[in-house]
């Protein structure tokens, strides 16, 4: 049986945090932000953790959130070089997020430059949903700007940032109902140069064909004229669950049962 994920997330995570935080701001109080941070700790599960310690770093760090936040990112370490291969490293920096999403929703530039940092050491497809859903338009279009942007993290949360059904988060209802406004995204992204982004891509169209499987296979359709190997590998990850679900749109986009 596989060892939970929240064990790899255990008392040591506040506490390097605590030492990260305190070599930049050594007004920072330590031993209160790791007692507040532990308080009930045990019986929370991985994501709860992640909100329980960005609380207590609400209680420690200044009230004002602009100054909060420019304390957090002089403690941040260095970018991630790769794509993959990280397992839970990057996870130490799950509370900030959490602390974006929670506290930043009236800051928005500021929190955009948080996550634009944040998603390059860990990810911010967590904490960019609930803008997207307070700041719908502005945040599109800072997505779509960040569609050119050299880091392939931030291109990967773009698309996965936006996905419907992002797996440990909650879902995004009017993109469920309408994705036209994430589908312009991804049109920019279809063939990026880095299969981390590309597979986030696919992954955002299947998550869309399970509400719309006809879009979905309109969709499919489009982007395998004159392809490249890469743009249909993408396209057959995408319709993957709907092959799955032996979908005749499916199907017959993939070229099963043809003579």
């Amino acid at each position: 049986m596989a060892e939970p994920l929240k064990n790899q997330f255990g008392a040591e995570i506040p506490r390097t945090l605590a030492r990260m935080i305190s070599q930049v701001s050594p007004a920072f109080e330590q031993e209160a932000f790791i007692n507040e941070a532990l308080d009930g700790y045990e019986a929370l599960d991985l994501m709860q953790r992640g909100k329980k310690i960005a609380h207590a770093l609400r209680c420690c760090l200044p009230d004002s959130y602009p100054e909060a936040v420019e304390i957090l990112l002089r403690s941040l370490g260095p970018k991630l070089e790769d794509t993959q291969g990280q397992g839970m490293t990057p996870f130490l920096y799950l509370p900030y997020v959490c602390y974006v999403a929670e506290y930043g929703l009236e800051h928005f530039e500021v929190s955009m430059t948080a996550q634009y940092e944040l998603t390059q050491r860990f990810t911010a497809e967590f904490s960019i949903r609930p803008f997207l859903e307070r700041h719908k338009v502005a945040t599109l279009a800072r997505l779509k700007e960040w569609t050119n942007d050299p880091s392939p993290h931030v291109r990967r949360l773009v698309s996965e940032g936006t996905r419907p059904r992002l797996p440990w988060a909650p879902r995004l209802r009017e993109f469920q109902k309408d994705p036209r406004p994430v589908l312009e995204l991804l049109e920019l992204l279809k063939d990026d140069a880095d299969l981390y982004v590309r597979r986030s891509v696919a992954n955002n169209l299947n998550d869309i064909g399970k509400d719309h499987p006809d879009l979905l296979f309109e969709i499919a359709r489009q982007w395998l004229k004159e392809a490249t190997d890469e743009r249909r590998w993408l396209v057959s990850h995408a319709l993957r669950s709907a092959v799955k679900r032996a979908e005749t749109g499916a199907l017959e986009v993939m070229g099963f049962g043809e003579e």
